[in-house]
């Protein structure tokens, strides 16, 4: 598990910021809809934050449907939104409320043209999408036009998300990662992968700014890596990482108004705190910034 991983290898520095011990005890089954979940985030002390996508283009997501999205690619374009559409959907909706301006800015990974080293924007001229219906918009536009690739690795987006943190006067930003596979790891438990090192470095670097990180996982796993992640990472300035098994909670029985809020509320219900533990947070560069 990459997170255990990371702990033998980077050490323990310090003790993370906002632990969750301290954060407020939500019950997810008490939410029947996503406006029940945008009124906990605010409640909880959620003031404002700005959303950024980074979309999964791996070739695994030709197979990683076969059995939660009915043998389907992931990225499918039908008149049935794929796990990727629907996640963007209830995400977005869950979070505009907080964002002034609306402007979300998307990157993809893994496809061809950015493998495991870099990221694309949606628009070549890096400009944001403006709300999550022209996210979706453009989405689709693409999906014909990408040659998906690997491996995976989320360091390059973190990067990315972390200029964008830099560029807005270090406005707090939430991370959403989608993707149908973890991080390509080694064949060797005792080693960690490049693209490990990489995503750990990045997690650790970016904790450092006022920058939540959600992992959505969609499709059929496996997820053993991610779910200890967060708490194996060391050295970062909060809590910076939250993984949600969005195939999980999509295939319960409920109705879909109460799956949309349980997916809601996982995936966000650690932003308030991490929110309040960044707002302490200096940028790096100014001269009154503590080590």
């Amino acid at each position: 598990m990459w997170g255990e991983r990371a702990h033998h290898k980077h050490g323990h520095h310090h003790d993370n910021v906002g632990s969750r011990d301290r954060q407020p005890k939500f019950i997810a089954d008490n939410y029947s809809s996503v406006d029940e979940v945008i009124t906990a985030l605010r409640e909880a002390g959620l003031e404002s934050s700005n959303l950024i996508f980074g979309i999964d283009f791996t070739k695994s997501n030709d197979w990683s449907g076969k059995h939660s999205f009915g043998g389907e690619s992931l990225h499918a374009i039908s008149r049935t939104p794929n796990p990727y559409e629907q996640a963007i959907s209830i995400i977005g909706r869950t979070l505009s409320p907080f964002d002034d301006d609306n402007l979300i800015q998307c990157f993809g990974f893994g496809d061809v043209s950015t493998c495991d080293h870099s990221v694309f924007s949606f628009y070549e001229d890096y400009r944001p999408c403006c709300g999550f219906e022209e996210v979706l918009d453009r989405y689709k536009q693409m999906i014909p036009y990408l040659d998906l690739s690997g491996p995976t690795s989320f360091a390059p987006l973190i990067y990315a998300a972390i200029s964008v943190v830099e560029n807005s006067n270090y406005q707090h930003h939430v991370l959403v990662i989608i993707a149908d596979g973890q991080v390509a790891t080694s064949k060797s438990y005792s080693i960690v992968s490049p693209q490990e090192e990489a995503t750990i470095q990045a997690l650790i670097d970016a904790s450092f700014y006022p920058l939540s990180i959600v992992m959505v996982g969609v499709g059929d796993g496996p997820w053993d890596e991610m779910q200890p992640a967060d708490e194996g990472i060391p050295a970062r300035a909060f809590y910076n990482f939250q993984f949600v098994n969005f195939t999980d909670i999509m295939s319960t029985s409920k109705d879909m108004e109460k799956k949309e809020a349980a997916f809601a509320f996982a995936a966000l219900m650690e932003i308030p705190t991490q929110y309040k533990a960044a707002q302490g947070l200096l940028p790096p560069e100014d001269p009154s910034a503590t080590n």
